[in-house]
């Protein structure tokens, strides 16, 4: 009986072995049934629930229920199997729907059969409950690409956060644009992505209406309208709205400069500083002017520059209602009404009105010239001053006259330059009233009263008042000529005696005089003859307050007051004022007396007096008083003459 039994029940478990292979054949199309992806949404017991082509409804729930009864050991409840789910009907009730994904079953079905693989209608049904909320047409949802095997997986934007985890921790980004091929494992991600495409700006600004594509950038935006600065310096304790502004904040503290140039090594504290300064490497200039086309390697310079055209100046003074177009004008500006100029140097005391001056100032003390050519190699103190040098190896000329087209490298050219056709002089010497257009021309009329020579010569320690007077007089040590004639290979020391000789080739003296007719080399000349005409005697002695028509009258006649003799004999020693009277002296000692009058044969060690000699013969008396019309052969002569008991040798006139 107890065979019998357990016969019975080895054929109750087991059936025979032909029911066994069709339970097995069964039990593996029951585990080909495609995958399940689980999201928000209400899914029916047919939807979870596989189709099997050619199995009848009623042997598919006796299969269900024998594979429960195999699945389970022995002594274990239903219930204890499942821990997580507890009945059947708690898991159909779960809001959640299923996206099922294919398999290469599915695929390799659909190729052979050109048919729809099992469960295709439940699974289009399914996709589209979950995505129904979010299709409308856009164009972002367009550009939104599902990348998987097949590239055909659909996702909703509240896809759970473990599960887009695990998509993502398994097969890598797989939210692709499809306008840049950029991926995402994320599909909110890649919605954010695709605003920088379609140029959506769809967070706006209750206060002011300024829209922006990030909410985060909203926040920090709303900041500016409340105030709030959360974020503070932990050494100086100043406040800052934003955490990236903190942290480049802590740099000016630490000195942490993290960004280098990798052409000149220079760093930066700030990325955008490093991307701007690259920019004079590569000659980049990205931003241009609509109105003139002139290009800024900055926004920021551009911006400014566009003020010229515009003539806004959006930086009012609230004391005088005084406007300036850039914010450090203003800066400027408002300490001539408090006095503070809270910027000083700690060598040498000098104050300024900002911090980037006293940088720049601070250079000259330390010798530092950070700002290097990468052509040449030469080094600047200031930025802008390689900038202009730069200018010398492009040949740029961005600066050119609006009257005549001359163009030049530099602004202040430009600004001097059109000078001379306005005439403008604004700059006013304090003692005598005379007017330059130029700033440097003004300093150096100004030693003239002064007697300030800073310009000392290292060979023979003659002082000058200028530093281009300096180098013409090094010449004479030097004998250096460095302007040389291109016809006959003569050389001058100064540029000014080639442009006279080369009138000697050509003819040609371009500058005559209006009144007299006589020519002149350079305009220079004409300018002084010119006062012969006109009277005018610019050129007044601080001392005794005596007038000349030259420069030079003034500078010898000057020593008369100091007693200075520079020019000295080198036979005898002997001290002169005035270079012509060395000249003469020399001749004294001569033995030669090179020039011979052509009618008496008398000889001179000097060409200028056979030139008064033979006024004696020829009867020539080219200098006239202008008060009593009395006519001299020499100039020496007119000087002792006296006319009307005063000296008459301020009233010669030259024929």
């Amino acid at each position: 009986m107890c065979a019998t039994r357990t016969a019975e029940c080895e054929e109750e478990l087991c059936g025979t072995k032909e029911e066994n292979e069709r339970h097995r054949q069964q039990h593996d199309a029951v585990f080909q049934t495609p995958r399940i992806g689980v999201h928000t949404a209400d899914v029916s017991e047919k939807y979870l629930r596989p189709e099997f082509p050619g199995v009848k409804e009623e042997d598919l729930e006796t299969l269900q229920v024998k594979e429960e009864e195999q699945l389970q050991p022995p002594n274990i409840k239903k219930e204890n199997f499942l821990p997580c789910i507890k009945e059947e009907e708690d898991f159909t009730e779960l809001p959640v729907t299923g996206v099922l994904l294919k398999t290469e079953d599915e695929r390799q079905y659909e190729e052979s059969k050109g048919a729809e693989p099992p469960s295709s209608s439940s699974r289009r049904q399914m996709t589209s409950e979950g995505d129904e909320d979010h299709r409308g047409g856009s164009q972002v949802d367009s550009w939104l690409a599902p990348m998987s095997d097949g590239d055909d997986m659909s996702r909703t934007d509240d896809a759970e956060k473990s599960e887009c985890d695990v998509m993502c921790h398994i097969d890598g980004k797989r939210w692709k644009c499809s306008q840049c091929g950029k991926t995402f494992g994320r599909k909110s991600q890649l919605r954010r992505h695709v605003i920088v495409h379609t140029g959506e700006k769809p967070f706006a600004c209750s206060v002011c209406g300024r829209s922006f594509s990030e909410k985060g950038k909203l926040k920090q935006h709303t900041k500016t309208h409340t105030g709030e600065k959360p974020f503070a310096c932990s050494v100086c304790g100043q406040c800052f709205s934003q955490n990236g502004s903190l942290k480049k904040h802590t740099r000016t503290h630490t000195g942490e400069k993290p960004f280098a140039c990798s052409f000149c090594g220079q760093c930066f504290s700030q990325k955008e500083g490093l991307k701007i300064h690259t920019r004079t490497h590569t000659g980049e200039k990205p931003f241009a002017c609509s109105v003139c086309g002139l290009k800024f390697y900055e926004n920021k310079t551009l911006t400014y520059h566009a003020r010229t055209h515009t003539g806004e100046k959006p930086f009012a003074c609230s004391v005088c209602d005084q406007s300036f177009s850039h914010k450090g004008g203003l800066k400027r500006h408002i300490g001539t009404h408090t006095g503070e100029i809270p910027f000083a140097c700690s060598v040498c005391g000098q104050s300024f009105f900002n911090k980037g001056d006293l940088k720049r100032h601070t250079r000259t003390h330390t010798g530092e010239k950070p700002f290097a050519c990468s052509v040449c190699g030469r080094s600047f103190s200031r930025k802008g001053s390689l900038k202009t040098h730069t200018r010398t190896h492009t040949g740029e000329k961005p600066f050119a006259c609006s009257l005549c087209g001359q163009s030049f490298s530099r602004k202040g050219n430009l600004k001097q330059h059109t000078r001379t056709h306005t005439g403008e002089k604004p700059f006013s010497c304090s003692v005598c009233g005379q007017s330059f257009s130029q700033k440097g021309s003004l300093t150096i009329h100004t030693r003239t009263h002064t007697g300030e020579k800073p310009f000392a010569c290292s060979v023979c320690g003659l002082k000058f008042s200028e530093n281009k007077i300096l180098t013409y007089h090094a010449r004479t040590h030097t004998g250096e000529k460095p302007f040389a004639c291109s016809v006959c290979d003569e050389s001058f020391s100064h540029r000014r005696g080639l442009k006279q000789h080369i009138g000697t080739h050509t003819g040609e003296i371009p500058f005559p005089c209006s009144v007299c007719g006589q020519s002149f080399f350079n305009k220079v000349d004409l300018k002084r003859h010119t006062r012969t005409h006109t009277g005018e005697k610019p050129f007044a002695c601080s001392v005794c307050g005596r007038s000349f028509s030259h420069k030079g009258g003034l500078k010898t006649h000057t020593r008369t007051h100091t007693g200075e003799k520079p020019y000295a004999c080198s036979v005898c020693g002997r001290s002169f004022s005035e270079k012509s009277n060395l000249n003469r002296h020399t001749g004294t000692h001569a033995v030669e007396k090179l020039y011979a009058c052509s009618v008496c044969g008398r000889s001179f060690s000097q060409k200028r007096d056979l030139q008064i000699h033979t006024r004696t013969h020829t009867g020539e008396k080219p200098f006239t008083c202008s008060v009593c019309g009395q006519r001299f052969p020499s100039k020496a002569k007119a000087k002792r003459h006296k006319c009307a008991g005063e000296n008459s040798s301020d009233k010669l006139s030259f024929i």
